[in-house]
C-alpha cells in the first residue's frame, strides 16, 4: 500500500511539474510572438512613413508625359556638374564625361533618350566648335547645360545668341566664373522657366574665387507630335 501511495505521489509531482513547465513555456512563446508582431508593426509603420523617392531624387513626382530632371553646376574647379534625366545620370564627375567650361547634354524630346554629351572649354578653348555644335542641334531636342570652373570667357555674341534661341535669358549676362544651369529646347517658342544663375562676386562667393553651386529640378513636357 505504501509503495502504491509513493507511486501516486511521484506521478502527481511529475504531472504538476510538467504542467508548470508547459505554462511557463507557453507564456514565453506568447511573449516572443508578441514581440515579433510588435516589431513587424513598427517596421510596417516605418516603411509607410518613409518618404517616397522620385526619379533623379526630385522633391515630387512629375505628371504624365513629362520627364523628371535634376542638375547642378560645378563646385569651383574641384567638383564637376551633374545632369540627371528620368533617373539616368547623363553627366557627372563619376562618369568622367564633364570638363571645364559649358557641359551640354542633348535628350530626345519625345522619348527622353540621351542623344549626346559634350563639354566645351570656354577659358582656354575655342568657341568655334561650340557654335557648330549648337547649330547642329535638331528641332525638338531638349538641351541641358551647366557650367564648371569658367563657362563665359570665350563666349562671343554669336554663341550667346544661339543659346538664347534655346530659351535662355541669363546667357547674355553670363560672366567669368559665374555658376549657371539651364534647360531649354531647340525650336522652343518661349523663354524657358528652367534656369538658375549666380554671379561671381568676391563679397558673396562661397568658395574663394567662385560662387556657390546652383541646383535645379523640374518636369520637362514631353514633345507631342
Amino acid at each position: 500500500l505504501r509503495v502504491k501511495y509513493s507511486l501516486v505521489v511521484v506521478v502527481a509531482i511529475f504531472l504538476l511539474t510538467f504542467y508548470v513547465i508547459s505554462q511557463v513555456f507557453e507564456i514565453k512563446m506568447d511573449a516572443n510572438l508578441g514581440h515579433i508582431f510588435a516589431r513587424s508593426a513598427l517596421d510596417a509603420a516605418a516603411r509607410s512613413t518613409k518618404p517616397p523617392r522620385y526619379k533623379c531624387g526630385i522633391s515630387k513626382a512629375c505628371p504624365e508625359k513629362h520627364f523628371a530632371f535634376k542638375m547642378a553646376s560645378g563646385a569651383a574647379n574641384v567638383v564637376g556638374p551633374k545632369i540627371c534625366v528620368e533617373d539616368n545620370v547623363l553627366m557627372s564627375g563619376v562618369k568622367n564625361n564633364v570638363g571645364r567650361g559649358i557641359n551640354v547634354a542633348l535628350v530626345n524630346g519625345k522619348t527622353g533618350e540621351l542623344l549626346d554629351t559634350k563639354f566645351f572649354d570656354m577659358w582656354g578653348g575655342d568657341v568655334a566648335p561650340f557654335i557648330e555644335f549648337l547649330k547642329s542641334i535638331q528641332d525638338g531636342t531638349i538641351v541641358l547645360m551647366g557650367t564648371y570652373d569658367d563657362g563665359a570667357t570665350k563666349l562671343n555674341e554669336e554663341a550667346r545668341k544661339l543659346i538664347a534661341e534655346l530659351g535662355s535669358t541669363s546667357i547674355t549676362n553670363l560672366g567669368f566664373r559665374d555658376n549657371w544651369v539651364f534647360c531649354g529646347g531647340k525650336g522652343i517658342k518661349t523663354k524657358s522657366p528652367f534656369e538658375q544663375h549666380i554671379k561671381n562676386n568676391k563679397d558673396t562667393n562661397k568658395y574663394e574665387g567662385w560662387p556657390e553651386v546652383v541646383e535645379m529640378e523640374g518636369c520637362i513636357p514631353q514633345k507631342q507630335d
